[in-house]
């Protein structure tokens, strides 16, 4: 049973008062001194609360101040993640970055007015998400460019607000540079951002009519500012800027900084990571004003005291005791109040402790709350006043209340942050608590948060999520899943990573659009978080590659399983919008296992990535677990990669050249350049050992540049030493072809040389013919029309289509060596080489049979009636001096002996 405590009456509180004041005498000098204590009561009264207000204003605006710099921190590290994981896409597409794509895909908020641009190493205009830039002029005279120029620093720099070349509107600038393969400047990403984005989220219904929240660099440089009157970009409110020394502070500054000749408190805090501060400014003038009515009011009281003590000298101990009694009740209750509250946007209750028999809290009593306290709880403050908390709060009062307030009690200070669950037509709220212990009870203040906890909620959304699929980001699995490495070990449990890549999926892209592949994606994803168990979990990484988390599977066959399962639901056909047709993907899955496989979540991330691309060179739509033996090989592959693009750079390749002749004379009539790689350290190396790397790498294309320029260079060589020159055929890849510039860099190089666009032969696979369109077909037309000779290489061993061979008008074809290799063995391999013969002279091509190593070959391919021979009978490949004297010879099957070897 509770004991409430008992509360003096009024009779007796009077004549304890009137006992008291009874005692003073004489009464003249009784009533002097009481109107001396009331004056002092209230001066000190007007004295402390001025302070006090003051001391609020400090603490408000240290705290927005403080709430400002934590937002803008917030928002500068969304505009860096987003830059960086730009700068991933750009070295993993080897230097290619469209943003134009990151626009269509929606990965830029339009809101904020953000524009992204790419510069080369030059400051000129790469690429841009502005659908029409303003101007394309280089920006390599700008500060930030020159200071990524000059540093090997990779740290974001921000800029002082200027006039952007690429928009010409006002921006500061956001960058980061940008290095090629080898660490060298390769140019800058640089976001533009309207200063205005800096303060949009500064709610200026709260700002009073001269106070303001103003943004600016550490070193003083005004960024923007916003007031009750709007934002400011190029007016700043103090008129010297000085720089920052201190972090944090808070301070009253005089007049004379202003513009408008007003002083003001001001706070300042340095935002976390970035060379920014943020200042709050609170009008001094208007915290006086607003002080000025209860200045008044105190000022009466003490009036109206003195001409009752005066009036009524008889009456002067009773009413001096009783404003005693009063001055010490109110002062105790504003005192509570001070602590209880911060601004008028607070809901606050003053508690009292209501005691069981065993002497422990056991309940509180509401003596007082304001309005909007009365109204979190739904009900009038006149309801709630002398009402208990158990009975106010009968479902939370044990589970959250009554712990709170006795740990409030015991230590004098508690705060947290409490979700109060929704009642009839008012969602759920957060809300803010704190409790002090003071004299009389407890303050309660309770503040609404639930705006700031859904824009937190938001943004760690916004981080963790995938804007195209919804399903958690890389940003999530680097933090998520080396916390559930370290489960795995604690709990002695498996855990295993999947990286999960779908093949072919570049095809539907090409085909089809991007709007297509991301419709593709996202019936993928949603496929993926189909199949799993609900306990484990789907990331995607960027692009097509996926990586699954399985956290309970016991044996490494319950993971296979799953991996079954992933390959089988991706195999399913997927039908788009864009069209009726069935569309199949295949996926390649690599999987690493803890602790087998790696002891952190990086090296299970890496080890299952190099398990999929295993699984991927192996068979499509397969899968396969990690082992030690494929990183050897892909570091191996790795180092061979970076030493094929150096051999390119640093002209360590060669040429051998390989007579092609008139099979019935034996004439000269052109060359076929093969390139060789000058090894420092294993010596000449054949194409078989490096050509295959080349273009799986993508290095195919710049090693084909450099087989043109060599060649070309040669024939020109040559031609200054009086040699009789024939042409000189090079081989060309399909990736050469959709490169987009072959016939540019042909025309370049023979023009370039002075050599006659017959000099030079273009040789091409069978399979690069088969596309009726496309940037290939139209390098061929280029080729073509720049008058160089086109031959289709190794026939036989792919498919063509005759329709498109003749629509090309093709100069020849070489047969393939297995089909030389043949002749004379039965009749049936005759026959078809002579039907390919048949054909091409159809077509009205030229015929060249490779892989002649024989004079029974010679014979056979003399008897087919084919043109031309290439093989080892006539000559091996040479480099450029061994082949000058069969150029000068001509005719060379007079010296079949001296070659052929």
């Amino acid at each position: 049973m509770i004991a409430t405590p008992q509360i003096p009456s009024f009779q007796q509180k009077i004549s304890l008062l009137r006992g008291h004041a009874s005692s003073l005498a004489p009464w003249p000098a009784a009533c002097a001194l009481l109107i001396a204590g009331l004056w002092f009561w209230a001066a000190s009264t007007i004295h402390y609360e001025q302070r006090d207000l003051r001391d609020r204003a400090f603490a408000n605006a240290s705290a927005q101040a403080r709430t400002y710099a934590d937002q803008i921190d917030r928002s500068i590290g969304q505009l860096d993640y987003l830059m960086q994981s730009l700068l991933f896409s750009w070295r993993k597409n080897g230097g290619a970055l469209h943003l134009e794509e990151q626009v269509n895909a929606g990965l830029v908020p339009a809101a904020a007015r953000i524009s992204i641009s790419v510069f080369d190493q030059n400051g000129m205009l790469l690429t841009s998400t502005l659908a029409e830039p303003k101007s394309r002029r280089g920006v390599a005279s700008r500060a930030y460019f020159a200071t990524h120029a000059a540093s090997p620093s990779k740290a974001l720099v921000i800029s002082n607000p200027m006039k952007s070349i690429v928009s010409e509107r006002n921006v500061m600038i956001l960058s980061r540079r940008i290095e090629d393969a080898d660490g060298g400047f390769a140019g800058v990403l640089a976001i533009a951002v309207d200063p205005e984005f800096l303060v949009s989220f500064v709610d200026d219904t709260r700002l009073g009519q001269d106070d303001f929240v103003s943004i600016r660099n550490t070193d003083g440089s005004f960024v923007a500012a916003k007031s009750r009157n709007g934002f400011r970009v190029n007016d700043p409110i103090f008129r010297n800027a000085s720089p920052v020394t201190e972090r944090v502070g808070v301070t009253v500054r005089e007049a004379a900084r202003y513009t408008d000749g007003k002083p003001r408190i001001v706070a300042w805090d340095t935002v976390q990571g970035y060379p920014l501060v943020s200042i709050v400014g609170l009008s001094e003038g208007a915290l006086q004003e607003a002080y000025l009515p209860r200045h008044r009011e105190i000022q009466l009281i003490a009036g109206i005291g003195t001409l009752v003590l005066a009036l009524i000298a008889a009456a002067c101990v009773r009413h001096a005791a009783l404003r005693v009694w009063r001055a010490h009740h109110v002062r105790e209750v504003h005192e509570a109040y001070r602590i209880a509250t911060e601004n008028a946007r607070e809901g606050f209750y003053m508690l009292r402790p209501l005691y069981g028999p065993d002497r422990e809290i056991a309940d509180f009593l509401i003596e007082d709350c304001n309005e909007r306290g009365a109204m979190y709880r739904g009900m009038a403050r006149e309801v709630l006043i002398g009402k208990t908390l158990s009975a106010m709060l009968p479902s939370l009062f044990e589970t959250h209340m009554l712990a709170a307030c006795r740990q409030a009690m015991a230590a004098g200070l508690y705060e947290d942050e409490i979700q109060v669950p929704p009642r009839g037509s008012r969602s759920s709220q957060w809300l803010q608590r704190r409790l002090v212990r003071s004299s009389a009870g407890l303050a309660v203040t309770l503040r609404d948060i639930t705006e700031s906890r859904l824009h937190q909620e938001a943004l760690e959304q916004m981080a963790n999520a995938d804007a195209l699929t919804s399903l958690p980001n890389r940003h999530w699995l680097t933090s998520y899943l080396p916390a559930a490495v370290e489960q795995a070990r604690e709990a002695g449990r498996m855990l295993a990573v999947m990286f999960v890549d779908l093949d072919d999926f570049k095809n539907i892209n090409d085909t089809l659009g991007h709007a297509a592949g991301d419709e593709l994606l996202k019936a993928a994803a949603l496929r993926l978080s189909a199949v799993i168990r609900p306990e484990d979990r789907v990331a995607r990484l960027g692009g097509d590659e996926f990586t699954i988390i399985v956290q309970t599977a016991q044996t490494r066959e319950e993971v296979a399983a799953v991996a079954e399962r992933v390959i089988d639901t991706l195999w399913q056909p997927f039908v788009l919008s864009s069209g009726k047709r069935q569309h199949v993907v295949h996926a390649s899955v690599g999987v690493s296992i803890f602790p087998q496989h790696g002891s952190n979540g990086e090296a299970l991330l890496k080890q299952a990535d190099i398990a999929m691309y295993a699984a991927k060179g192996a068979k499509k739509g397969s899968y396969r677990f990690f082992e030690p033996e494929l990183e050897r090989r892909l570091v191996t592959r790795l180092n061979r990669e970076a030493e094929l693009k150096l051999a390119i750079q640093n002209g360590e390749l060669l040429l051998h050249y390989q007579p092609r002749v008139r099979s019935d004379s034996g004439e000269i009539v052109s060359m076929e350049a093969l390139v060789r790689w000058n090894h420092p350290v294993q010596g000449l190396m054949p194409p078989n050992e490096f050509i295959p790397l080349a273009e799986k790498t993508g290095l195919i294309v710049p090693l084909g540049m450099e087989v043109v320029r060599m060649a070309c260079t040669q024939l020109a060589r040559w031609k200054r030493q009086g040699v009789p020159l024939v042409p000189v055929s090079i081989n060309v890849s399909a990736q050469q072809l959709d490169a987009g510039d072959l016939g540019a860099i042909l025309a370049g190089a023979l023009k370039e040389n002075g050599l006659d666009a017959r000099l030079l032969q273009v040789e091409i696979t069978e399979s690069a013919t088969v596309a009726e369109d496309g940037p290939a077909m139209l390098q061929l037309a280029a080729i073509q029309q720049a008058g160089i000779r086109l031959y289709v290489d190794d026939f036989g061993t792919g498919y063509s289509c005759l329709a498109q061979l003749k629509r090309l008008d093709m100069d020849g074809l070489k047969i393939d060596r297995a089909f030389t290799a043949q002749l004379g063995k039965s009749a049936g391999d005759a026959a078809l080489f002579r039907a390919i013969v048949s054909m091409a002279h159809a077509l009205q091509m030229r015929v060249v049979a490779e892989g002649v190593e024989t004079a029974g070959q010679l014979a056979a391919v003399q008897e087919l009636a084919c043109e031309e021979v290439q093989g080892y009978f006539v000559s091996r490949p040479l480099p450029a001096d061994g082949v000058v004297g069969l150029m000068q010879r001509r005719f060379l099957f007079a010296v079949e002996s001296q070659v052929a070897g």
